[in-house]
């Protein structure tokens, strides 16, 4: 079986051809964005608010020599659409904080939602949105209970929700949910 990881790249590698348009909407480290820049991608979009995630991510792909396809953005990515004007073919989150950083910045529940939302209206028919959850702190435990209520009332025939994940791991382990857009909305 994939880890969890593991699984989320492959989601999102189903999806991405020469000509998508793809996002990280938590730079955190740059692991995601880097991963997205080795696919055949046409443009990566990489999003944080904390300036050590910007520098963190900027200069990985600087030491993998992939910083000519990607665009690198101080801001939440709930402001995307101010960066991004093209319809978008995947996208992944890594929710939770900045590992080695300050732990009380986190992504939060309401800002998520409605960044889920606002892509899924940008996001290309058979597109994808890969969201890995981190509910091992009190955030995340929000995080995690109100994505899993709201994207779970999505209408099936717009939107298929997948939830993966190891349900005998301890400590709260990561999962993840899936989205894939099935029409326009």
């Amino acid at each position: 079986m994939d880890k969890i990881l593991n699984f989320s790249k492959k989601l999102l590698k189903e999806k991405i051809d020469k000509n998508s348009i793809v996002v990280d909407a938590t730079a955190g480290n740059g692991n995601d964005t880097l991963f997205l820049a080795k696919t055949s991608a046409k443009k990566v979009y990489s999003f944080d608010i904390q300036n050590q995630a910007i520098q963190n991510t900027k200069q990985l792909l600087i030491e993998n020599n992939l910083n000519h396809k990607c665009e690198i953005i101080l801001d939440s990515h709930l402001n995307f659409d101010k960066y991004i004007s093209e319809t978008i073919q995947a996208v992944i989150f890594n929710l939770g904080y900045l590992p080695n950083a300050n732990h009380d910045i986190t992504t939060m529940a309401d800002t998520t939602l409605a960044t889920v939302k606002k892509f899924l209206k940008q996001l290309n028919i058979g597109g994808r949105i890969v969201i890995v959850i981190y509910w091992g702190h009190k955030n995340g435990k929000v995080e995690k209970e109100t994505l899993l209520k709201e994207l779970s009332s999505l209408d099936q025939k717009e939107v298929e929700v997948l939830t993966y994940q190891f349900i005998n791991q301890k400590n709260n382990a990561p999962f993840i949910i899936a989205l894939e857009k099935r029409k326009e909305f």
